[in-house]
């Protein structure tokens, strides 16, 4: 794709045209990535699972801090576990449709195995090996994603595993020290996703030392224009909040983290066996 039309996906995506150094022109990865959506509607076509293997072996190809390879994925090939982990988020009833159904968990398992394997005290049994682990599979859903959409593949990950993150331990069969990072969802898409509205760039990059000086009066500005591009189509917690006429981004976010959520993941995590101090 020409430098232009990457700009333009760009300009969408992020409410202005950046600076685009002439590195990237034409370079496919970031047609990609400038025009990449998310999926939640799939052709009732299933995804051999040859190739769902051939992806995660490219997205275990991802950096893993200091070469630890803290990250597993779990294929959902068997249709009846596909519709357990769809039925732990019941909020998502699409994720019950997807033909294809990965796990990408966070593993300190391993090293704790290894170092058990060489007679080495593991002495760093603390909130880093969770975070190190949780970051390690970040990395590689995000490769995962990568891969599939280059392999013509619809893709969505789906955070919302980590709801009942007991019951989807329970139902992969994870042992201690590992853990469900997300899930995602996979399949041929049915139609072409829509480009999601971005924070400004002025916001979310710094150089050199962090700057919030005009954040307040970009965000705003970006909330009005994602009203108008993406609208809601519907407004969270109207019982409690009422409706309003400016219903955006910043209310829609502002809600969500008004209701409590996930407070008992720390103790889950310990449960796993980790030490968070």
């Amino acid at each position: 794709m020409p430098a232009k039309d990457i700009a333009e996906l760009l300009a969408c995506r992020f409410g202005e045209v950046p600076e685009l150094a002439p590195e990237v022109a034409g370079v496919p990865l970031a047609e990609a990535l400038a025009g990449r959506a998310s999926c939640r509607a799939f052709a009732p076509r299933p995804v051999d699972v040859a190739l769902l293997r051939s992806l995660a072996a490219l997205a275990l190809c991802a950096p893993s801090k200091s070469d630890l390879q803290q990250a597993d994925i779990v294929l959902a090939t068997d249709p009846e576990l596909r519709a357990a982990l769809a039925a732990t988020v019941p909020g998502q009833a699409w994720v019950a449709g997807t033909p294809a159904l990965l796990v990408v968990c966070g593993n300190n398992r391993r090293q704790r195995q290894v170092s058990e394997m060489r007679g080495r005290e593991f002495a760093n049994d603390h909130l880093d090996a969770f975070f190190n682990a949780a970051v390690d599979g970040g990395i590689v859903l995000a490769t995962l994603v990568l891969a599939a959409e280059a392999a013509g593949l619809g893709a969505c990950p789906i955070s919302g595993l980590r709801d009942r993150p007991e019951e989807v331990s329970d139902l992969l069969g994870l042992p201690a020290h590992v853990f469900p990072l997300a899930g995602l969802a996979l399949g041929y898409p049915v139609r072409e996703g829509r480009i999601s509205p971005r924070l400004p760039l002025e916001v979310t990059v710094h150089e050199n030392r962090w700057s919030e000086a005009g954040t307040a009066g970009r965000m705003a500005a970006y909330d009005a224009r994602r009203r108008e591009l993406q609208p809601y189509a519907s407004q969270r917690g109207l019982d409690r909040f009422g409706e309003v006429s400016d219903y955006g981004w910043l209310e829609d976010k502002a809600r969500q983290y008004a209701e409590p959520q996930r407070a008992d993941f720390g103790a889950f995590v310990r449960r796993r066996g980790f030490r968070l101090d």
